[in-house]
């Protein structure tokens, strides 16, 4: 008998239980291909965490993804009232009703009798009016919202248990893949109300909405699909105009091309230091105090790309689409002009009036829109400034992703903490997802202050290791020679070497 390696084992997944794809993003990667078929899956949530909206997305996307009709069964809000409110997401509820793709059935406490929720646990009212939903509209999907109304009168927690299980154990029968919601009342504290129902559920899935240094997060986990793999943690999402988008950070792949064809930077010198310019898929960090350049160096970057025919966006997040184009003229740049041709698009927002999920969507569809070749951010510290380090790392990795998966060249902006440099948070989380990195620094020298310029990185090629001094002036920048009889630049500790030390350095030289 052949033995198979550690690694081989590994590897192979074997899936038991068939997975019907749910069509929200994200999620379907997170279930390994969706909600596992013919099964009941809980979802709970505190109030507001978007339970609702995920049952409504799930059964509209089967029936606009895959042709599966659904049933909604709603305990607590009136069919109309959820026809009007998810209308919004441009889901037009009534138009899949009279084709006889959905049914709503309003199952409020008033409309069953008390005996019929409490009493023996006779189901055959509610279990009898699915079925013929199902039957009627020949259902793939059915969702139950949200489960607590139903057991509000149950009382005792064995009691809750026995009435979950035979309800899910009915469902299962009907041959459909059920979503049902359910209530909790901390985020982190126990996982369902009564503490049993996430016991006797097959499927279990999490959403919470969690307020972090006064802003509000959702986040998506999946706790367990018994007999089904899925993936392990909690992910972001956020609610858009289009519904649930969860952005799973373990969905990145390292598959993105790597190309050798070389892009202008917007100043010659500077291509030189590279080794010949970027690379037109690179990530490109360019990190320094403020006032060292960073929005001019943007600028050119911006320019080049339009002098080449190329479109390009610019995301910036501290200054206004007019200040950045009077900064601009001041270095000889005509921004206006390109934007006017059609080649360049300026988005400008302040980073606070949104969360990170919200803001890395509003990149991913501006690039999808507007398809450029390439994107300057300016900057991200601001981004750093409103976030925790955990949603900034996040944002980060998924911007640095989604570029490289585009093959577009991404040019960002990093400002230092002092004035003299030093490494700042966002060069320490982005500073090994990046191709390129170029320093800027202030160099004091004989009572003046001036500016150095260094390439520290460049992946994949040549680039040169000195520390060249640049001027700003009406026409731009101007890249100089390297300094010499300066050390420790880069450190923000810049000091002259003397004559004595040049010679002793020169006798070591020598002697190794």
């Amino acid at each position: 008998m052949n033995k198979r390696t550690f690694g081989e084992r590994k590897n192979k997944v074997v899936e038991h239980v068939a997975k019907l794809r749910t069509g929200i993003e994200g999620l379907d990667f997170l279930g390994n291909g969706g909600f596992p078929k013919g099964r009941t899956t809980l979802c709970v949530g505190s109030s507001g965490s978007g339970k609702t909206v995920l049952g409504v997305e799930y059964i509209w996307r089967g029936m606009e993804g895959f042709d599966e009709a659904g049933v909604f069964v709603t305990f607590e809000e009136k069919p109309e009232r959820i026809i009007k409110n998810v209308k919004s997401f441009g889901w037009d509820l009534d138009k899949k009703i009279a084709e006889g793709k959905l049914t709503i059935l309003d199952m409020a406490p008033s409309i069953m009798s008390s005996d019929t929720l409490v009493g023996a646990y006779d189901f055959t009212v509610l279990i009898e009016r699915i079925k013929y939903a199902i039957k009627k509209v020949k259902a793939k999907r059915v969702v139950i919202d949200s489960i607590n109304a139903f057991f509000t009168q149950v009382g005792a927690t064995d009691k809750v248990r026995k009435v979950i299980f035979d309800f899910v154990d009915s469902l299962n029968s009907l041959g459909v893949t059920t979503l049902i919601t359910a209530e909790r009342t901390e985020e982190y504290g126990p996982i369902s109300k009564y503490g049993v129902e996430e016991f006797v559920s097959d499927n279990v899935v999490i959403v919470r909405l969690v307020l972090e240094e006064e802003r509000i997060r959702r986040t998506i986990q999946i706790l367990k699909f018994r007999g089904s793999t899925h993936k392990q943690g909690e992910y972001p999402f956020t609610i858009t105009n289009d519904g649930i988008i969860i952005l799973p950070l373990a969905g990145m792949k390292l598959s993105a091309p790597s190309s050798t064809v070389r892009i202008a930077s917007g100043t010659k010198e500077l291509d030189k230091m590279c080794g010949g310019g970027f690379f037109k898929d690179s990530v490109i960090l360019v990190s320094g105090p403020t006032g060292t350049g960073k929005t001019l160096i943007t600028t050119l970057f911006t320019e080049a790309a339009c002098k080449a025919g190329e479109k390009v966006i610019l995301f910036a997040y501290e200054e206004s689409r007019e200040q950045l184009m009077r900064n601009a003229a001041s270095w000889g740049v005509n921004l206006k002009k390109w934007q006017n041709k059609g080649l360049l698009r300026i988005f400008c927002e302040y980073p606070e009036v949104m969360g990170s999920e919200d803001h890395l969507i509003t990149i991913k569809k501006e690039i999808e829109a507007f398809k450029p070749r390439r994107i300057a951010i300016d900057s991200l510290s601001a981004m750093e400034r409103v976030l925790t380090l955990k949603s900034f790392r996040e944002f980060v990795l998924n911007l640095t992703s989604y570029i490289k998966q585009r093959e577009v060249a991404a040019l960002c902006t990093s400002t230092t903490k002092t004035l003299l440099g030093g490494e700042s948070v966002t060069e320490a989380h982005i500073s090994t997802l990046t191709d390129a990195i170029l320093i800027l620094r202030y160099v004091e020298m004989h009572g003046e202050m001036r500016r150095g310029l260094t390439v520290i990185k460049m992946r994949g090629s040549w680039h040169e290791k000195e520390i060249r001094e640049y001027i700003i002036d009406g026409k731009g920048l101007h890249i100089e020679e390297p300094f010499k009889g300066v050390e420790s630049i880069m450190t923000g500790a810049a000091r002259s070497v003397t004559q004595y030390e040049e010679e002793e350095l020169k006798k070591l030289t020598k002697l190794q």
